[in-house]
């Protein structure tokens, strides 16, 4: 408290852009300032959690020149619910639905036409494409879930690393896109799960409960699916949905956890990233062969690795920058760690630039000389 016996002067009320300034809450990159300037308060997508502007004014003043007056002033911060996100998630979510139902019609036409190599692999779906609309849904929520995957992860690397002059959209905006987009991500891949096991439900012969139990196994239960590529592919889209789901979670609990924990496990949403991808190209049946579908998927990568490296290139904390090696703050470690990771990315974005040119990655090159499985119901 502050004491004036000659006259009472309050304090000048801080400015609106003085309150409250955002903080990130894609990768957590910790700056000067708001991006952009000073902004009139908590916008959309504000990690307002631990931000909090308190304007305080005291005075004093009497006929005799003594006595005091306080008043005291505070702004109650406004936390991100998971609730709010999921309100506002409605409109991303039915353009995802939109999407959808549009790559269902295009996997549809392919099949009946027999131009998707899923066809080759299994023939009998092409001969009776009605009898497996749900297995072809459940590959429109796949492509899907794969489409959000990435918006998502190219939100979150410009919002973690030094804003690109080009972007004019505010940051608070994007944080909440960049979270809208992750719920929806993890409702389209539980989507994509849940169809393929009611496929498998109907195309088999046993009692319900034992078909159900089955199709449970099959597909959730990691190593339960013991047929052809899926033996590697199925885990690995599991092991995408089961790390998807709380690390897009833990958002709202960070406060709980602590936000240095949080950015820590919040990196790894990379990792779910890589396994969807992997996933797809193994047992995506439309991409299995080297083709300009499946060399579309890797296209869709570059500019992923190209926001990477420029992220790792250009942190927006000045502790993540790599400085000489003599310069470093930390230790020695640390320090060929960060320039590993920088060579890495460097690397990848070298290897998709090849692919992409060559139109190559490994794929299959022509069919398998035995394309049975355990579901081949012809």
């Amino acid at each position: 408290m502050r004491t004036n016996t000659e006259q009472a002067v309050p304090e000048p009320e801080p400015t609106r852009g003085e309150e409250l300034s955002p903080a990130s809450a894609a990768d957590g990159p910790a700056v000067d300032g708001p991006a952009g300037g000073a902004v009139d308060g908590p916008a959309d997508g504000a990690d307002t959690d631990t931000d909090m502007g308190t304007g305080t004014g005291t005075g004093t003043g009497t006929g005799t020149g003594t006595g005091t007056g306080t008043g005291t002033r505070e702004r109650t911060p406004t936390r991100v619910t998971l609730r709010s996100d999921l309100r506002a998630s409605t409109v991303d979510g039915l353009i995802a639905l939109i999407v959808t139902g549009a790559v269902f019609a295009l996997l549809y036409a392919r099949i009946r036409s027999r131009a998707s190599s899923t066809a080759t692999v299994m023939p009998f779906m092409a001969d009776d494409p009605g009898g497996f609309w749900m297995y072809f849904l459940s590959q429109a929520f796949g492509w899907s879930a794969l489409l959000w995957a990435w918006g998502t992860v190219v939100l979150g690397l410009l919002l973690s690393g030094a804003r690109p002059a080009w972007l004019r959209i505010p940051a608070p905006r994007l944080e909440r896109l960049h979270r809208t987009t992750s719920l929806n991500t993890i409702a389209l891949i539980v989507a994509h799960a849940l169809f393929f096991a009611a496929e498998l439900i109907n195309h088999d012969p046993d009692s319900w409960y034992g078909s159900t139990w089955t199709a449970f196994v099959e597909s959730f239960v990691p190593g339960g699916y013991a047929s052809g590529t899926g033996r590697i592919a199925i885990p690995v889209g599991q092991a995408a949905l089961y790390l998807a789901i709380p690390l897009g979670l833990l958002f709202y609990v960070r406060h709980r956890i602590g936000a240095r924990t949080w950015r820590v496990m919040h990196r790894f949403v990379i990792v779910v990233y890589v396994l969807s991808v992997w996933h797809t190209l193994l047992y995506g049946t439309n991409v299995w062969y080297d083709g300009w579908f499946r060399t579309s998927v890797w296209l869709l990568q570059l500019p992923i690795a190209a926001l990477f490296l420029a992220r790792l290139l250009r942190p927006a904390r000045r502790s993540q920058r790599l400085a000489a090696p003599g310069a470093h703050p930390g230790s020695k470690a640390g320090w060929s760690l960060r320039l590993t990771g920088r060579l890495l990315a460097a690397g990848t974005l070298a290897v998709l630039l090849a692919v992409l040119i060559t139109g190559r990655d490994g794929g299959r090159a022509e069919p398998p000389a035995d394309t049975s499985s355990t579901h081949n119901h012809d």
